[in-house]
């Protein structure tokens, strides 16, 4: 399966969309970038004199790249044929380093922590351009093909 299929097989799309480019998915992970335009909707209320990127996203871009990406991927080898996949978050702790202003191009980097009975657990890390890290934790969460429905 290659990336950009599994990009298409995504549950999203803008502006809710978080995955520019998958630069590498094997077993083990994943590795994405996304870059957060000035235009995106958030920016205008968050902080308005001063916008920064909320957590939250942040966490969003993480499960997106780190977790989602890999569970369809994973999921696809599981049956030898890509479907797309429902994920639902159980469980994410982040802790943030660094902000994320309009405009900066991060990275991100998942370690499966285990895929069993439909639950991925990964570990994330998310870095900015110099390769300084923003952010890091672990999120989980339970994936069900379409072809499961």
């Amino acid at each position: 399966m290659n990336k950009e299929s599994i990009i298409a097989l995504l549950p999203y799309q803008k502006p809710f969309l978080f995955v520019d480019e998958l630069l590498e998915v094997n077993s083990e992970g994943a590795i994405g970038s996304f870059t957060f335009s000035r235009e995106l909707d958030f920016y205008k209320g968050h902080f308005k004199d001063s916008p920064v990127t909320p957590g939250v996203i942040l966490t969003e871009c993480c499960a997106q790249i780190g977790l989602v990406c890999l569970g369809i991927f994973l999921s696809a080898n599981e049956k030898e044929r890509p479907n797309r996949v429902q994920i639902g978050l159980s469980n994410a702790q982040m802790d943030f380093l660094l902000p994320v202003y309009p405009d900066e191009k991060v990275v991100v980097r998942s370690e499966k922590e285990y895929f069993r009975f439909n639950k991925l657990k990964c570990h994330v890390k998310m870095h900015n351009e110099q390769g300084q890290l923003v952010c890091k934790g672990t999120i989980s969460g339970m994936l069900k093909s379409t072809a499961d429905v």
